[in-house]
């Protein structure tokens, strides 16, 4: 199965459906099938803020327990959508689609990026070591 690797928090708040889009400075041609993966570096910057910390807190989670270097979920990648315009507040995709409000705010919307859009996210009961890698990697779920 292809894989992505996230850095905590984004990785839990994109599995808990707290962030809607995946946002990469690359696209990818791939649809079908992805597990998305915590890598071990986390983004301590982004837990000292309160706002994040509630997000996460809704869910059970603080920055002392989420997971890092396992695959914590599966999905279905069903887009990939380059950001046209971004207004500081919101953001427009390629579709028309006008992203705002914590979507926004949980992602990178500049122009010329891209906004992946999944479907079925199903965290995963048992999570499983793994160790990540640059780009869609890889790996077979048992």
């Amino acid at each position: 199965m292809k894989v992505l690797s996230m850095i905590q928090p984004w990785a839990s708040l994109f599995v808990l459906r707290e962030a809607k889009y995946e946002t990469r400075s690359w696209k990818t041609n791939y649809r079908g099938p992805l597990a998305i993966h915590t890598s071990k570096k986390v983004d301590k910057d982004t837990l000292s803020y309160a706002a994040i910390q509630s997000l996460l807190g809704k869910h059970g989670y603080t920055k002392e327990n989420l997971p890092t270097g396992k695959i914590i979920a599966v999905c279905r990648l069903e887009n990939c959508l380059r950001v046209t315009e971004n207004n500081e507040t919101w953001a427009v995709l390629e579709d028309g689609q006008v992203v705002s409000g914590n979507d926004y705010f949980l992602g990178d919307f500049k122009v010329g990026g891209y906004a992946w859009e999944v479907q079925d996210m199903k965290m995963l009961d048992e999570f499983i070591p793994a160790k990540g890698q640059l780009g869609l990697w890889e790996h077979v779920l048992k």
